[in-house]
């Protein structure tokens, strides 16, 4: 019999995204909202005699360049990580498309291996670490939807997770993170308190009251990402937006079947989409299995 571990890595899409300031380091000091979504990768991991990774999508490179050979070679490096195993993942979130796949990974590869190797660190050690790895992983080793501010880091946890259906669109062609912050102006004083708006104004009013800087950077350069939040209107939604730097789009919905018209009619568009029931609780559960 043969040990297997197994977990769900989870997208997330933002609701909200105000840049505030460009930093001299390149970076942005920015406010935004995180919730997740019912896009998922699924995790198999099995003790081995060597480190080794494979992704269903062969297009992504199994090398030193992805997170979560970064993840295991930082255990091996700040935690003293001595076993060895093999990671398979069945990808279904989409790179390069806002959802913060590529750092759900990291922080589900982690969570795993932290507990199947006994390493004992503690939640807030995980996300210490993960912050090496990128802006977004602690908020993936939380589980929790919050409210992220200065470069994405800083995430307070904040009970944001819409109370609606939410139909995530990806167009088939990933965004340009750098691209997207090059192009954006910053706005240091926004007209509405985001945070306030998530915590207390109804979901249509959200419309009128939240948006995403970087949209306008982004739109110009890939029509598709603005034609889809329109079609998102157009289909029912109370509110749509651009997660993140793109691609992705999402729109949230009030009525279980409006939202489920939208999500077949883009299925049956050729696009690859998601539909997420509303207040949805990620399942961050790491199970044993036996198999033969």
């Amino acid at each position: 019999m043969k040990e297997v571990w197994v977990s769900n890595s989870y997208a997330k899409i933002n609701i909200g995204l105000n840049v505030l300031e460009r930093l001299d380091s390149g970076y942005h000091n920015i406010e935004t909202g995180f919730c997740f979504i019912e896009w998922t990768d699924r995790f198999e991991i099995t003790p081995s005699s060597r480190n080794s990774l494979t992704m269903s999508d062969e297009k992504i490179p199994v090398d030193d360049t992805n997170l979560i050979v970064k993840a295991v070679n930082l255990l091996e490096k700040e935690a003293g990580l001595k076993d060895q195993f093999h990671i398979k993942v069945q990808k279904n979130i989409p790179a390069g498309a806002g959802l913060g796949g590529g750092s759900s990974n990291a922080a589900t590869t982690l969570r795993m291996i932290n507990k199947i190797a006994n390493l004992g660190l503690q939640e807030t050690e995980l996300m210490e670490l993960g912050k090496k790895l990128g802006a977004d992983v602690p908020f993936f080793i939380q589980g929790n939807p919050g409210f992220a501010t200065g470069l994405g880091t800083e995430i307070e946890p904040l009970n944001i997770q819409p109370d609606g259906w939410i139909v995530t669109i990806f167009p088939g062609e990933p965004s340009s993170t750098p691209e997207a912050y090059n192009f954006v102006e910053p706005n240091p004083e926004p007209e509405f308190s985001l945070r306030k708006v998530l915590e207390e104004e109804p979901l249509e009013e959200w419309e009128y009251l939240i948006i995403n800087d970087l949209e306008a950077s982004v739109f110009p350069r890939m029509n598709i990402v603005g034609n889809i939040k329109d079609q998102c209107y157009e289909f029912g939604a109370s509110y749509a937006s651009m997660s993140g730097s793109g691609s992705s789009v999402f729109g949230i919905f009030e009525q279980d079947f409006v939202a489920i018209h939208a999500y077949e009619s883009f299925h049956s568009l050729g696009f690859s989409a998601n539909l997420s029931r509303p207040n949805f609780e990620p399942d961050l559960g790491i199970y044993k299995k036996q198999i033969s």
